[in-house]
């Protein structure tokens, strides 16, 4: 049977001292771990696990999903803490267990590779009765798992050329794991930034209508815009917090998995032409109530309901600096309500509904033409679509595209959002890329917590050739958006490792991008070259199997890569791969058919 490669979530375990557990006892020891082997199995399977094998008194295991393998990790740890209760310390068995999302190698039942290979060296570092995990598995299951998370840096792992960087896991039951070591204290899921920062939680719909959903997510969206705009906050992404709609949470976890320190919850409510905005902060350390309020009016006075909001939140975090940084927050993109609906409406789709979103942004600029929000928006929706190869007419969409978008940066002013909304499509259809860099860079020093700023800004660097720049800016929108879907961002981080040749480190990153987003074309273009590039030819030309039922167009121009030895890295692996993929094709099948499902806006 030929050999086939996937992403899984791989799970490595170990006896701790086996060999001196042995020399006490062996018979005892053989049958407890057999016993353990019988009792854990279910575990495993319930999580949605394959046990590849077992080896003496180590174990590997394939998952689907990183949630379950850290989940099966803490319930395998609590069921060995509680086989141990009453006996000796030096008679007791205790795991180490390591967890590790990459690229194995599929041999008949059995996994290979480098995924293989960390995870077991992830196990190795591990304490007795503790968890290690990788970054790239940590990505995946923060703000996901019951778990408290250490940052222990990057660790040099055995016969692994790159650092790694490694993360412990605790359950919040302090049954399942030891006691941290000496000198570590029990931390967040991520730290707390050197500035205020805050959360704005989904606003509870009180409207009685579902359909009143996006005039809810809207007020909230605009909470978050004005409290951006301050610049001594630092303002999680509307992405990370919108995750936790319709559940019921914990501020203190939630503030722990986002790294903030300030949470604000609320509601809206709709009804006629009337508004009610209630909404309450709080210190999240100590749940401590610190404010809140009701805010009532009219349709017509919404913006500045909003603008309240904003307000009384900034004052009572930081009163001394309210009043000067407040004032730019009222500065409002339209007055047409009519037209602020649309936007709203338009905001709430995704690009396989863009004819219907950019039938409503059409209506909202025919009623403000300078309404920048709304003309940046559809200067996206035109760029994307000539992005993933799905335009029905490329050529108008890019002059279409491009008009809207120096009409929005002429309407914008100084709003970031519509500053850095219009730099990335102008950039794809080639203006000029320092010009466009410095629009961003403007962007985020107005807002240096818009976490989409900091993504485009990443994208932009990209596209200029500096590839380590780009890594840098994305791993700071993965700061200020962590739980929101990171298709794009670690895209733009695995396509900055390719151009830069470090196609093992690339790799992955651009696996995780297509997990996160698979139905985008983008990182499987890419992921097709570094697989080529790799000498991979197999992986490659599946990827392009799988392309070509998303989009007509498998090699693009991209003519966005201004380095042309970047451009050039890039596409020749993608024309091998192609071509490849072209003589194996049998004569007369369909070469593409639309996609189906939703693709993330960029």
């Amino acid at each position: 049977m030929p050999a086939t490669r996937r992403l899984a979530a791989i799970l490595a375990a170990d006896v701790a001292g086996y060999s001196r557990l042995m020399g006490l006892d062996e018979a005892g020891t053989a049958q407890a771990l057999r016993e353990h082997h019988a009792v854990a199995e279910p575990l495993v399977t319930r999580r949605g696990g394959r046990i590849v094998k077992t080896t003496g008194d180590g174990a590997l295991i394939e998952f689907g999903s990183v949630v379950g393998a850290v989940e099966c990790a803490l319930a395998l740890q609590q069921l060995a803490a509680e086989r141990n209760r009453g006996i000796a310390d030096e008679r007791r068995m205790e795991w180490r267990i390591g967890v590790h999302l990459g690229d194995v190698l599929v041999e008949g039942d059995d996994i290979l590779g480098d995924g293989v290979n960390v995870a077991a060296r992830l196990e190795g570092i591990a304490e007795p009765g503790g968890i290690c995990i990788s970054e790239d598995a940590f990505r995946q299951v923060r703000g996901k798992v019951d778990a408290g998370f250490t940052d222990i840096g990057e660790q040099q792992l055995k016969n692994i050329v790159r650092p790694l960087r490694v993360y412990r896991v605790r359950a919040e039951s302090p049954l399942a794991t030891p006691s941290p070591p000496a000198g570590e204290g029990r931390v967040g899921v991520l730290p707390h930034p050197d500035r205020p920062s805050i959360a704005v939680m989904p606003f509870a719909n009180m409207s009685g209508d579902p359909e009143q959903e996006y005039f809810a997510d809207g007020m909230v969206e605009e909470i978050i815009t004005a409290l951006s705009r301050i610049c001594w906050l630092f303002v999680i992404a509307r992405n990370s917090t919108f995750t936790y709609k319709g559940q019921s949470v914990d501020v203190k976890q939630v503030a722990r998995e986002l790294g903030v320190r300030y949470v604000l919850e609320g509601s809206v409510r709709k009804a006629g032409g009337r508004v009610r905005i209630t909404a309450q902060l709080i210190y999240a350390p100590t749940g401590t109530h610190l404010w809140a309020d009701r805010f009532d009016g009219s349709l017509e006075d919404v913006f500045e309901l909003q603008d309240k909001v904003a307000t009384s939140v900034a004052g009572v975090i930081e009163p001394t600096l309210q009043a000067a940084e407040t004032a730019r927050a009222a500065h409002r993109p339209t007055n047409d309500l009519t037209a602020y609906d649309l936007y709203l409406r338009a905001y709430a789709l995704d690009l396989t509904s863009a004819p219907e979103a950019l039938r409503l942004l059409d209506q909202a600029i025919e009623r403000d033409p300078h309404y920048g929000p709304a003309l940046a928006l559809a200067a996206n929706f035109h760029a994307q679509r000539c992005i993933a190869g799905w335009s029905q007419d490329p050529k108008a969409d890019c002059r279409k595209g491009a008009d809207l978008a120096r009409r929005a940066l002429r309407a914008g002013g100084d709003d970031p959002s519509t500053i850095v909304n219009a730099a990335g499509p102008l950039a794809f259809f080639g203006d000029d890329i320092g010009a466009m860099m410095g629009l961003v860079d403007r962007a985020l020093a107005l807002n240096p917590s818009f976490a989409r700023g900091w993504n485009n800004s990443g994208l932009l660097s990209l596209f200029a050739g500096q590839p380590e720049r780009a890594i840098e800016h994305a791993e700071t929108a993965l700061r200020l958006s962590p739980r929101a879907r990171v298709g794009t961002t670690v895209g733009i981080i695995g396509t900055a490792h390719l151009v830069s040749r470090r196609f093992g480190e690339a790799l992955p990153k651009l696996l995780l991008a297509i997990q996160e987003a698979p139905t985008f074309p983008v990182p499987y273009r890419w992921l097709a070259s570094c697989y080529a590039h790799m000498g991979r030819l197999d992986e490659a030309r599946d990827v392009v199997k799988r392309l070509r039922a998303l989009t007509p167009v498998v090699v693009p121009s991209a003519t966005q890569f201004r380095n042309p030895e970047h451009r050039e890295l890039l596409l020749s692996g993608l024309r091998l791969a192609a071509t490849e993929t072209t003589r194996q094709r049998p004569a007369g099948s369909p070469q593409s058919s639309p996609p189906t499902s939703p693709a993330t806006r960029g």
